[in-house]
C-alpha cells in the first residue's frame, strides 16, 4: 500500500517562495549562515588540513574544493536566499537592482558569523592556528599586487554570477556549474600571490579566529572593488539590472523562466 502524500496548502508554498515575505527572512538568513559556513569548511580546511597533514592535501585539490562546495550549495539551497555567501556578491547584486539594499546588512553579518563558526570548528577538530585556512599576500609580493589580484579575479567571479543570473544568459542550473567552475579556475591559477579569496567572509572568519589580520585590507577592498566594477561591465553588456530573471536569481529562483525583455 502507498503511503498517503502530505499535501502542502498552496498559501503555505507561495509564502515560501515569494522573496518579499518578512516573515521569511529568518530562513534566508539562516541558509546564508549555513552556506556560508560549508563554503569556508572546505576553503579554509584545505590550508589547515595541509599543515596537520603534510603532503596530503595537494594545492590544487585545496583551491578546487571550494568551487564543488559552492556548486553544490547553489543547487541544495540557491532557492532559498540566492546563495551569495559573499558580502561582495550581496553588494553587486543590490548595486545591480536585483537585491533589496535593506536585506543587504543581514546577509553579510550572517556570512561573517558562519565564516567564523567554521574557522572555530576547523581549529578544534584539527587542532591547528586557522591561520593556515586564512589568506595572505605571497612573502614575495606586495600587499597591493595581492589586492589587485583579488580584485581582477573578484571582477570575473561577479561577472559570471551576474552573467548566468541574468535573462539574457543562462539562468538556473548552468549557473551552478559556472560559479563553481570559475572558483576552481581562479584558484588553479591565482592563488600563489593572493589565495584567491574573492570573498571578504571567506577570508574574515579564520582572521578573527586566529586573531591576525595581517593585510586584512586587501581581502575587503579587493572583493568588493570587483564587485562594483563587474556591475559597470553587466551594465555595458546588457544594460540596466532589476529585470525579473536577474532579480528571482539574486532572490532564490534558480529556475525562473525568462521573459521577453528580462535583462
Amino acid at each position: 500500500m502507498s503511503q498517503p502524500t502530505e499535501v502542502v496548502p498552496q498559501a503555505v508554498l507561495d509564502r515560501i517562495r515569494n522573496f518579499s515575505d518578512p516573515r521569511q527572512e529568518w530562513r534566508r538568513l539562516f541558509s546564508e549562515l549555513y552556506g556560508t559556513f560549508l563554503l569556508v569548511l572546505v576553503a579554509a580546511g584545505g590550508g589547515m588540513m595541509s599543515q596537520a597533514f603534510p603532503g596530503v592535501i595537494s594545492r590544487t585539490a585545496a583551491v578546487t574544493a571550494p568551487g564543488l562546495m559552492v556548486l553544490g550549495v547553489i543547487l541544495f539551497m540557491g532557492r532559498v536566499s540566492g546563495a551569495h555567501l559573499n558580502p561582495a556578491v550581496s553588494i553587486a547584486f543590490a548595486l545591480r537592482g536585483d537585491f533589496p539594499w535593506r536585506r543587504v546588512p543581514g546577509y553579510i553579518v550572517v556570512q561573517l558569523i558562519g565564516a567564523t563558526l567554521a574557522g572555530l570548528f576547523l581549529t578544534a577538530v584539527i587542532g591547528v592556528s586557522a591561520s593556515y585556512g586564512s589568506n595572505y599576500p605571497d612573502g614575495d609580493y606586495s600587499a597591493w599586487a595581492a589586492f589587485w589580484m583579488e580584485a581582477v579575479l573578484t571582477l570575473g567571479l561577479v561577472s559570471v554570477i551576474l552573467g548566468t543570473a541574468s535573462g539574457a544568459q543562462n539562468v538556473g542550473l548552468f549557473g551552478a556549474f559556472g560559479v563553481g567552475a570559475y572558483i576552481a579556475l581562479a584558484g588553479l591559477w591565482g592563488s600563489p600571490i593572493s589565495g584567491t579569496s574573492m570573498n571578504p567572509a571567506r577570508t574574515f572568519g579564520p582572521d578573527l579566529v586566529a586573531w591576525d589580520f595581517t593585510d586584512y585590507w586587501v581581502y575587503l577592498a579587493g572583493p568588493v572593488a570587483g564587485a562594483v566594477v563587474a556591475v559597470g561591465v553587466a551594465y555595458v553588456l546588457r544594460g540596466r539590472g532589476g529585470g525579473s530573471a536577474g532579480s528571482a536569481a539574486a532572490q532564490g529562483a534558480l529556475f525562473t523562466e525568462v521573459q521577453e525583455g528580462d535583462r
